[in-house]
C-alpha cells in the first residue's frame, strides 16, 4: 500500500493544534537558547518560495508523500526480525513533522500521524523500539543509532505538536538505553570495528534535547558522565581507517551536540570540535567549493573532486552547525557558509523533480542516485530540507537579521508588543536584487541587519527609495537602526560578477566559474562533441575568460536558473587560436554535470576563494 492512499484516509481523524504548536515551539526556543545571540524564527511562520521554496515543496510532493511507508520504513518494526541495519525511520518521522508544521496540510500530517502511531504501537512494554531480535538489541550494529533517531523524532511531535503520548515514548524508549548502557560488551567497538562514538551517532543531541523538554537531568547527565561528552576532543582523522574515527557525519553530528550542552553548560572545551572542523573545512583545505566534504563519508584534505565526495548525512549536518555557530556567535561567515552548501552540494544531491536523492554529490565524473528510500543520506535530506525556513529569519537583541535571500514571508514578534510581517521579493541566487518589504503591527524601533556575502565586494542599500548606504562591505551584517513603518521597503542590491576560483591540491592549476554563490559545472550531454569524455577529459578544457558576459537564462536546473556561456577549447601545441568550443555551463545541480574545474591560460586572472581568506572566520 502507497502512504499517499493511507494518508489520504486519515486526513480527517485530527487536525494538528498548529497554532498551539507554534507558542510551544517558541517558548522552547527562547528558553532553550537564551545564551544565543541569534533566535530562529519558528518554522511555522515562515513561508519560502525561490529555489530554497521549491525543493522544499517538491521534497514533499514528490519523496515524502511518495514513500512507500509501510513496507519500506515501518514493516521491519512491527516484525522485528533483523540482527542489524538501518532504516532512517526515526529521520523520516522528524521530517514529517517539520513538514507538518511548515506546510499546514492534512495529507502531510496524516501521514505524520501514521508514521507516529505505528512506533508507538511497534514499542514494546520495557520501551524497546527497533527492529531487532531480543538477542542483538542495543549492541547489534546501528540499533542505538535508531533508536536514538526515533527518540528525536518522537520529541519532535512533542515539540511542534504538543502529543503528550510521543514524549511518553521517547521518554521510555531513552530509559531503556540508559538503563542497559552498562551491558556493552567488552570490545564492543573493536569488535565491531566501529568507533562508539560513530555508532550511536546522534543519541547525546537527542538526550540533550530531551533533557531540555522535560526538565529531568537523567538525561543530562548520561551525556556529561557516562558519555564525556565536554572531554571529547578527536583531531581530524584523514582517510578511512579502522575505527572510522574520522567520519564526518558522526564527527559534526557530536560536535552539534556539544554546541547544545555548551548553552546549558557554557565550558570551553565544548566548542574545539566544532572550532577545528570549521578551520579544517576552510582553511585546511577540507572542504570543497562546493560545500562538499570528504571521500567515503571520511575527512580529507587533498581537494580530490571524483567518486565518493560530499556524503549527504555530512552535508545535512555541515548545514546545522553553520546554523547552530551563526545563532550562538551573531557572525555571518557561517552564513556564507551555509548558502554556499546549500545552493551546489546540497541541492546537486537531488534529482531537480525531487524523487531520487544521492549519497554523494561528486564535482568531477558520474553522480549517481542512491537506489531506495530508506537509509542515512535520504532520510537527513529529507530532514535538513525540512529544516531550510527556520534559517532564514532570525531575531537578535536588537530586532531581525535576514541570513537567505529567497522568496519568503517571515510572521516575527518582536519586543515591547509589536510583531512584523517582513517580505521578500527576489530571483536570488539569479541575481543579486532584493526587495524587503516590513510591515510592523504598528511603529516600530527596531535593527534591521542584511548579511551581505563576502562574495559581495560593496551592496547598495535603499529605504523608501532613499540610499542610506552605497557601500555596505562584503562579509559583514550591515545595519539600519530606524523606526518602521507598515509598508516600508529596502532595496538591496549586491551586484554578481563571475569569479574565476583558483583551484587547490588536487586542483592547482585550474579555475571553477562562480557566480553569486553558485558553483557552475559542464554537463556534457549538452553538446555532441563532448557528450562521450569522462570529467577527467573535460577538465582539461581551456576557457576564455575574456568571453564571459551577460548570465543566459537556463531553465534545465530550475525555474529562472542561469548559465555561463563561455568560449574554450580543447588541449594542443597552439598557443595563439580561436575557441573552438563554445560551452554552455550550469548551475552545480544540474545531474549531468561531470567537471567543474577548467584551464586558463593566465592563472593570474584567477582569485582566491573568499570563504578561505584567513580575514575570515570564527
Amino acid at each position: 500500500m502507497r502512504m499517499r492512499s493511507k494518508a489520504g484516509e486519515a486526513a480527517g481523524r485530527k487536525t494538528a493544534p498548529l497554532g498551539a504548536a507554534v507558542a510551544l515551539c517558541w517558548v522552547l526556543a527562547a528558553t532553550g537558547h537564551a545564551a544565543d545571540a541569534l533566535v530562529p524564527v519558528e518554522l511555522g511562520r515562515v513561508h519560502v518560495g525561490g529555489e530554497i521554496g521549491r525543493r522544499v515543496d517538491v521534497t514533499i510532493d514528490n519523496n515524502l508523500l511518495a514513500l512507500d511507508a509501510d513496507n519500506d520504513f515501518l514493516l521491519p518494526f512491527a516484525e522485528k526480525r533483523r540482527q542489524s541495519g538501518y532504516i532512517g525511520l526515526g529521520k523520516a518521522v522528524d521530517a514529517a513533522v517539520r513538514f507538518a508544521v511548515y506546510r499546514q496540510d492534512d495529507e502531510v500530517l496524516a501521514l505524520k500521524e501514521h508514521l507516529v502511531d505505528q512506533v508507538i504501537g511497534a514499542q514494546e512494554p520495557d520501551g524497546y523500539i527497533g527492529m531487532l531480535v531480543p538477542e542483538k538489541r542495543m549492541w547489534g550494529m546501528w540499533d542505538v543509532h535508531e533508536m536514538g533517531y526515533l527518540i528525536y523524532g518522537l520529541s519532535s511531535d512533542y515539540e511542534f505538536f504538543g502529543e503528550k503520548r510521543s514524549l511518553a515514548a521517547a521518554r521510555k524508549a531513552a530509559d531503556y538505553i540508559i538503563d542497559r548502557w552498562d551491558t556493552m560488551p567488552d570490545g564492543w567497538d573493536e569488535t565491531t570495528g566501529i568507533a562508539t562514538f560513530v555508532s550511536v551517532t546522534g543519541l547525546e543531541r537527542t538526550l540533550i534535547r530531551l533533557a531540555r523538554l522535560t526538565g529531568d537531568r537523567r538525561y543530562l547527565d548520561f551525556c556529561t558522565h557516562e558519555r564525556a561528552l565536554a572531554e571529547w576532543d578527536p583531531p581530524i582523522v584523514i582517510g578511512r581507517r579502522p575505527s572510522i574515527e574520522g567520519h564526518i557525519y558522526a564527527y559534526l553530528c557530536r560536535s552539534l551536540a556539544q554546541l547544545e550542552l555548551y548553552r546549558t553548560m557554557s565550558d570551553e572545551r565544548l566548542l574545539r570540535p566544532t572550532r577545528r572542523a570549521i578551520e579544517f573545512m576552510t582553511r585546511g583545505d577540507g572542504m570543497a567549493i562546493t560545500g562538499g566534504c570528504g571521500q567515503w563519508e571520511i575527512w580529507t584534505g587533498d581537494q580530490d573532486g571524483r567518486g565518493a565526495l560530499a556524503e549527504t548525512c555530512a552535508t545535512a549536518y555541515q548545514i546545522r552547525v553553520f546554523d547552530s555557530l551563526l545563532r550562538l556567535d551573531g557572525e555571518p561567515y557561517c552564513g556564507d557558509l551555509m548558502e554556499r552548501t546549500i545552493y551546489n552540494t546540497l541541492f546537486a544531491a537531488q534529482s531537480p523533480d525531487g524523487r531520487q536523492i544521492r549519497y554523494y554529490s561528486p564535482m568531477e565524473g558520474e553522480r549517481v542516485y542512491h537506489p531506495g528510500d530508506t537509509y542515512c543520506c535520504p532520510c537527513n535530506y529529507r530532514r535538513i530540507i525540512a529544516e531550510l525556513p527556520s534559517m532564514v529569519y532570525y531575531r537578535d537583541a536588537g530586532g531581525v537579521t535576514v541570513n537567505l535571500y529567497t522568496p519568503s514571508r517571515g510572521e516575527i514578534e518582536l519586543d515591547g508588543g509589536a510583531s512584523l510581517v517582513v517580505t521578500q521579493k527576489t530571483d536570488y541566487p539569479g541575481s543579486g536584487r532584493v526587495a524587503i518589504e516590513l510591515s510592523p503591527s504598528k511603529p516600530t524601533a527596531f535593527r534591521l541587519r542584511l548579511r551581505i556575502p563576502a562574495w559581495c565586494e560593496a551592496a547598495r542599500i535603499a529605504v523608501n527609495g532613499r540610499v542610506v548606504e552605497e557601500a555596505a562591505l562584503g562579509g559583514r551584517f550591515a545595519s539600519i537602526e530606524r523606526t518602521w513603518r507598515p509598508g516600508d521597503r529596502v532595496a538591496l542590491e549586491m551586484p554578481m560578477a563571475w569569479r574565476l576560483v583558483r583551484g587547490r591540491k588536487r586542483q592547482a592549476g585550474r579555475i571553477a566559474v562562480m557566480r553569486g554563490p553558485v558553483v557552475f559545472c559542464l554537463n556534457p550531454a549538452r553538446d555532441e562533441r563532448l557528450a562521450k569524455l569522462d570529467g577527467a577529459d573535460l577538465g582539461r578544457i581551456t576557457l576564455d575568460p575574456e568571453s564571459l558576459g551577460e548570465p543566459a537564462a537556463d531553465d534545465s536546473v530550475r525555474p529562472g536558473g542561469v548559465a555561463c556561456r563561455v568560449r574554450a577549447w580543447k588541449p594542443g601545441y597552439a598557443v595563439r587560436r580561436p575557441g573552438d568550443l563554445t560551452l554552455l555551463l550550469t548551475e552545480f545541480a544540474d545531474p549531468g554535470g561531470k567537471a567543474t574545474y577548467f584551464r586558463l591560460q593566465d592563472l593570474s586572472v584567477g582569485v582566491e576563494d573568499e570563504l578561505l581568506s584567513p580575514k575570515r572566520g570564527p
